[in-house]
């Protein structure tokens, strides 16, 4: 690069844009403790009581519309903060992404979802990603969904992340366009998203000299899988239409597979709802989202051994 450009060598890269980078000859861990600290500042949480979790299990967000309004201007703020924070943090992105959906009209009830984010970082300021030196560059892909998961509209909330190896270095959460009429249809929808983010990373290795074979996407719903394995697909809709003739095609081609995988080991669920502690916790560490310096997540006794390592991920690449 130093042939083709004008650069200066500053050494190691150490911050960029808010993310941290800690380089060791084990691997690279990437946080935002210091966006972090300053996010508790900005928003006067610095006091705020710790959360194990960024939500509730038993509380569902909806409209809201006879609640109390709250100022608009400080909630958006509050939102478009904790969404940069999700650049290192796919544990808050669906608790983040849900509480957005209010901006237009937040309540207090809306608020305190937020809040309750907030008082989670404030229990894991210094989480972020860990990516080890020593792993393979298979490609892996999980897909889920929440069937009409939405209480305003009805409509589904896709979850897909990708991994390299053991790295996770891509994820989604994200309310689905139209409304599913069926689980099968709604995780359908999912994988197919899915399947067009790793085809663009499969784009990009094979540009790096790399070349996969079948690429498998890991779905817990064996309806939605027999439908994208079967020639014969009745009473199809426009836009699953669509879907199905894409995923068909890039099965034919041998470019991708899907796997059945059980609910339990979908690490996608934690992009798709709310999840209890327990399962929350182990998720987030099949993610790779652990402390710095650390690699236990310790949760007040309650919760042990949580590690990044392949154990998660190796039965599947």
């Amino acid at each position: 690069m130093s042939r083709e450009f004008e650069m200066s060598m500053m050494g190691e890269l150490q911050f960029f844009l808010g993310l941290q980078i800690k380089q060791t000859p084990q691997g690279t861990f990437v946080h935002q403790s210091k966006y972090t600290r300053d996010l508790f500042q900005k928003f006067k949480r610095a006091d705020a009581s710790p959360q194990m979790t960024p939500m509730s299990t038993s509380i569902a967000l909806d409209a809201d519309e006879d609640g109390k309004e709250v100022d608009q201007k400080v909630y958006r703020g509050m939102i478009g903060s904790l969404l940069y924070l999700t650049a290192m943090r796919p544990d808050i992105q669906f608790a983040v992404g849900l509480c957005a959906r209010f901006q237009t009209s937040p309540r207090e009830s809306h608020r305190t979802a937020v809040k309750r984010i907030l008082r989670y970082i404030k229990f894991t300021p210094e989480f972020g990603l860990s990516y080890s030196a020593d792993s393979t560059l298979s490609l892996l892909g999980f897909s889920d969904s929440d069937h009409a998961g939405c209480r305003s509209d009805r409509k589904s909330t896709s979850g897909t992340c990708e991994f390299l190896g053991t790295f996770l270095v891509s994820w989604s959460s994200r309310k689905q366009s139209s409304v599913a009429t069926s689980t099968c249809e709604a995780e359908y929808v999912a994988v197919a998203s899915c399947c067009s983010q790793m085809l663009w990373m499969l784009a990009t290795l094979r540009d790096c000299g790399l070349t996969y074979g079948r690429v498998p996407i890991l779905c817990d719903s064996s309806s939605a899988i027999s439908v994208a394995k079967n020639p014969v697909l009745h009473s199809r809709n426009k836009h699953i239409d669509v879907r199905y003739h894409f995923l068909r095609n890039n099965y034919e081609k041998g470019i991708k597979d899907l796997v059945k995988v059980p609910s339990e080991n979908q690490v996608a669920n934690i992009l798709t709802k709310p999840l209890e502690l327990e399962t929350f916790a182990r998720l987030r560490g099949e993610l790779g989202v652990v402390g710095e310096g650390v690699d236990k997540a310790l949760i007040k006794g309650e919760i042990e051994g949580l590690k990044c390592t392949e154990s998660g991920l190796s039965s599947w690449l």
